[in-house]
């Protein structure tokens, strides 16, 4: 609504924008301000932006909500704008010229009818096709109503680092002004903006990133320090923390305490396989239980020692994720199968959860993996040769980029161990990457085929590990991957480059409509990357009873029967 006001020194009437002008309830004056923001903006850039926005809502590895897309479209969002400012800013150095404004006016305002229809069709879509993924991975379909709220929150998120880049902007503009009055507007420019991103590097690292390093290992250290319910000390000697152990009970830490007070006892595995069985040895020592890895390697031993673990039939050396999590998958199956007859052995190395620990100093798990494995090989071969119990490796997530980490290629894990078991190791893993670079030509990179198969074998599910004529293989490393799982394929060079993952035909858990974009992608799977571990089991980060036949393949315990198999399913699933 439009009022019209007049003055005794001025007869003409002048328009006045009415409070009750604005709508949904806001303030006098907000549309105009927010039209004199929208005018402000680089129109390439706008071009761009939708373009990335409309990419953004194409379909990923896992189902996300609304909120989760509106970030990644948010993102999206700015990133295109930037690349829009950026052709604006070449074509302006290069002095091309423009077409006439009646046909830029025509051109801008065809492209905004075209926007208001593309951009509620794909948001539908979006929709759709998260309703696709959440049944290529067992769940439930999405509800469309919720991405109404995706381009608002989007928006708000591309408005906000906008803003930052324009302060960045502004900064640097103060600088070249300063350094200008001294040298050619060109060094002064590029002098500028290297002390502007100095600035911002340092900040970051030095002052953010401190802070963030000093309050998390503040606060995980804090709830390190707790016991998770219904976990209680044990009492059985074959277990750390133990009456009677060599490392205290306060001293292992959260998932330490999980770790040896939780998993299946004798009876269980006896219930189970109707089959006589052992108590299982469990043996972990802390952050807190030592000071330095070597001498937190060197208590292992000692629990080892302690525990009679050279009278077992597998002594296994597990890798933990950043705080020390050993997931229950990976573990059980191993002493259900071997009928209790084991010894696993692990240690914290930080008290961080794995993607701060994989974000603040990767390299930590990895030496860790080394000096573990190093010291309990060294305490294995020393055993006579006719007693040594077999030697098996096993990590998850990056507790596999830890344990791979202690081995050079695939002859030195076959030279130094019988068996090993990496499961979901992320993108970044050295020998991960050296192994699937050398497949089979043809076969793809979700399931990878590795010379004739005896030595490693990848899978995705249990059959994925028998051969064709069923029967089940016998491979000397296995390693389980999903093709839904994020952790196992980010990397960088999504920004760039189509993997091959998405060049090949997808894997049975992608989705089809699923597609690569410059950077878009990217952003894509840095987010999956958070939900990745709640998909259903055989899914994205979660690996489930499909690991029953990985320790199946490795070992072939004898009386293990295809019943056992069943029931242990049954459990796990239920657990």
């Amino acid at each position: 609504m439009v009022e019209h006001r007049t003055s005794p020194s001025d007869d003409r009437a002048q328009p006045v924008e009415s409070a009750r002008s604005a709508p949904w309830g806001l303030p006098a004056g907000a549309t105009t301000r927010a039209r004199r923001y929208a005018a402000g903006l680089d129109r390439i850039g706008l071009f761009t932006a939708v373009l990335f926005f409309l990419q953004s809502l194409a379909p990923s590895l896992l189902p996300r909500d609304w909120v989760v897309q509106a970030i990644v479209s948010g993102i999206g969002l700015f990133g295109g704008y930037g690349v829009g400012v950026a052709v604006s800013w070449t074509v302006r150095i290069l002095r091309v010229p423009s077409p006439p404004d009646r046909v830029r006016a025509g051109i801008w305002r065809a492209l905004g009818v075209l926007s208001a229809v593309t951009i509620p069709v794909f948001l539908w879509m979006s929709a759709t096709w998260q309703s696709e993924i959440r049944h290529a991975v067992g769940m439930e379909g999405a509800r469309r109503h919720h991405y109404v709220c995706v381009l608002l929150l989007s928006a708000l998120i591309a408005a906000a680092l906008l803003e930052t880049a324009r302060g960045l902007r502004w900064l640097w503009r103060i600088l070249d002004r300063r350094i200008r009055r001294l040298l050619p507007p060109v060094v002064s420019g590029t002098i500028a903006a290297v002390v502007v991103a100095a600035a911002v590097v340092a900040v970051m690292n030095d002052v953010v990133a401190a802070e963030v390093r000093r309050v998390a290992e503040s606060t995980f250290s804090a709830s390190d320090e707790l016991t998770a319910p219904d976990v209680v000390r044990p009492t059985s000697a074959y277990r750390s923390g133990a009456p009677g152990s060599l490392v205290p009970w306060d001293t292992l830490g959260k998932d330490g305490r999980t770790f040896v007070g939780t998993g299946p006892t004798a009876h269980d595995i006896t219930a189970l396989t109707g089959r006589p069985a052992v108590e299982p040895v469990r043996v972990y020592v802390g952050r807190a239980s030592a000071g330095t890895p070597q001498e937190r390697a060197d208590l292992v031993v000692a629990e080892l020692r302690r525990t009679h673990a050279d009278r077992r039939a597998v002594l296994a050396v597990a890798g933990t994720t950043g705080r020390g999590w050993i997931p229950p998958g990976s573990v059980d199956p191993l002493e259900y199968t071997s009928s209790g007859d084991t010894a696993v052995a692990a240690m914290q190395y930080s008290y961080f959860p794995s993607w701060v620990s994989f974000l603040v100093d990767s390299s930590v798990s990895q030496d860790a993996g080394r000096v573990l494995f190093d010291t309990v090989h060294a305490y294995w071969a020393s055993l006579p040769a006719g007693r040594r119990p077999k030697l098996v490796v096993f990590g998850s997530s990056l507790g596999a980029f830890g344990t791979m980490s202690a081995f050079d290629s695939i002859r030195d894990i076959a030279t130094r161990t019988d068996a090993a078991l990496f499961i979901g190791p992320p993108h970044s893993t050295d020998l991960w990457r050296s192994i699937v670079a050398h497949r089979v030509p043809g076969s793809p990179e979700v399931l990878p085929v590795i010379g004739d198969g005896r030595e490693v074998r990848f899978f995705s599910r249990a059959s994925d590990l028998r051969d064709p004529d069923g029967t089940l293989g016998h491979p000397r490393i296995a390693i389980a991957q999903h093709g839904s799982d994020a952790i196992v394929w980010w990397s960088p060079t999504l920004i760039w480059r189509r993997p091959d993952w998405l060049r090949e035909p997808r894997a049975r858990d992608v989705s089809r409509s699923m597609r690569w974009f410059p950077w878009v992608t990217f952003w894509q799977l840095t987010t999956d990357q958070m939900v990745s571990t709640k998909a259903p089991p055989g899914y994205g980060h979660n690996y489930g009873p499909e690991l029953i036949t990985g320790w199946l393949a490795l070992l072939h315990p004898p009386d293990w029967t295809t019943a056992d198999t069943r029931k242990l399913t049954e459990r796990m699933l239920a657990e």
